[in-house]
């Protein structure tokens, strides 16, 4: 079958993981393993021609994870075979399954089934991060450094990343604010010591040592998320209320309308939004970010950038 050549060149950042799966950039022909109308198909490719995926978002496998299923392939085969790209004769590069191709070395297999894909580096961090993602076997942190890769090195913007994992940006905004948590803190997350629900509640606070004292008390005492809330807001409120002290006290309505409009723009940029005012209606907006990307997260909602 003879094959078909697009009309024109697609970008193939702005599509799904299906899309970029699917397409690829033009080549020469002396470097496409096999035709176009064949892309589909499956082949048995020795392991010792794989490399390993530079981009892979994955930052630990569990051994024991990794033992079993090493013991399974052994007696059920590989049933989802893995993608690589081909970079030259005999010499290929994996873009997903990386626990597969591990488990299939430690099982002692000499051959693998693979797609063959041909993709340049950028497609092939997008694919390998959103296909990790979609597994859903990634933990929070590492789901949180795969969105702010996607950001920065794809050069997605926030609204194209959500379409991308399927998540609306207050999600993907939750995610990235746990990169602003101290390493101790994003350890815990990593390491599966505290649950999100539990980052989430520990981000509000802005001061870093009462942050890490509530995490060690909460790792210490096997603190329940909701605890952990409640604790979140008592000190809020015990701040707040020393901050109160200092200022004129505003009339209970207003108080109420301000606190319900710095909890939208909260909501909307995905920070701790701080808005004062005082009975003349004058005051501030503070909007903190934890770092460059953060900032540029923050002004390209403000549509600066």
């Amino acid at each position: 079958m003879a094959d078909k050549k697009p009309t024109q060149k697609k970008n193939a950042l702005g599509r799904g993981l299906g899309a970029l799966l699917q397409d690829s950039p033009e080549k020469k022909q002396k470097q496409d393993l096999i035709p176009a109308a064949s892309s589909a198909g499956i082949y048995e490719i020795p392991l010792s021609t794989i490399q390993v995926n530079p981009y892979q978002p994955r930052t630990h496998f569990d051994k024991d994870a990794l033992q079993e299923l090493s013991e399974s392939i052994l007696v059920q085969g590989i049933i989802q075979p893995i993608t690589v790209r081909k970079l030259a004769d005999d010499e290929y590069q994996l873009i997903s399954g990386e626990r597969r191709f591990q488990a299939s070395k430690l099982a002692g297999l000499e051959k693998i089934p693979a797609y063959v894909r041909t993709a340049n580096d950028q497609q092939m961090l997008e694919m390998a991060l959103i296909e990790n993602i979609q597994r859903e076997n990634l933990n929070a942190l590492e789901i949180a450094h795969s969105y702010q890769r996607l950001l920065a090195e794809c050069n997605l913007k926030q609204e194209e990343l959500g379409d991308r994992v399927g998540k609306n940006r207050t999600t993907v905004n939750n995610y990235l604010r746990l990169l602003k948590l101290p390493p101790d803190i994003q350890a815990g997350i990593r390491d599966q010591v505290i649950s999100m629900g539990h980052a989430r509640a520990l981000i509000n606070i802005e001061d870093i040592d009462k942050q890490l004292a509530i995490f060690k008390k909460t790792v210490t005492e096997e603190l329940s998320v909701r605890k952990v809330e409640a604790l979140v807001k008592a000190l809020n409120n015990e701040d707040e209320e020393s901050e109160n002290k200092k200022a004129p006290a505003l009339d209970p309505v207003r108080k109420y309308e301000i606190g319900k409009i710095q909890q939208r723009l909260a909501n909307h940029f995905g920070s701790k939004v701080q808005l004062k005012a005082n009975e003349k209606n004058k005051g501030e907006i503070k909007i903190p970010f934890g770092s460059a990307s953060d900032l540029n997260r923050i002004l390209e909602i403000l549509e600066i950038i």
